[in-house]
């Protein structure tokens, strides 16, 4: 009897640890960009938040080849959270908006030069970052 328990102990300890294993495994989501004349895939991290993108290129003496754009400024991992992708519907818009599920937040990105790059995350309701001194109020006459 006890040689069972301890089978079925250590069968539960090894399913645990794979359907944890499984839970980390990335997922992906992926949006095309919304730029009528451009060939280009955005794929996010649905869990990191990290975007990267490819594109078709054309090549000599080939069929052609897949260049991929990692990620640069603010396309890295972000906070654990739930990501998504939303393209536009701008026909001559190269980027997309990558969402948190979560809280709203949403970034631009797009690829500059040879690595996709987002700007920082914004939710409406969150204190937007001044350029300049705000004007003073008027005063009472």
């Amino acid at each position: 009897m006890r040689g069972r328990t301890g089978y079925r102990i250590g069968a539960a300890v090894v399913a645990g640890l794979l359907m944890a294993g499984a839970a980390r495994a990335a997922s992906y989501e992926f949006v095309p960009a919304p730029q009528a004349d451009l060939n280009r895939v955005y794929r996010v991290d649905k869990a990191t938040g990290e975007v990267i993108s490819c594109q078709y290129g054309l090549q000599e003496n080939t069929i052609g080849t897949t260049l991929c754009f990692g990620p640069g400024e603010g396309a890295g991992p972000q906070a654990p959270s739930e990501y998504g992708l939303v393209a536009s519907r701008h026909l001559r818009e190269a980027g997309v908006f990558r969402v948190n599920h979560r809280t709203g937040a949403m970034s631009i990105c797009y690829v500059l030069d040879d690595a996709v790059v987002c700007t920082p995350q914004g939710n409406a309701g969150s204190e937007v970052p001044r350029t300049g001194s705000a004007p003073a109020p008027a005063s009472k006459p």
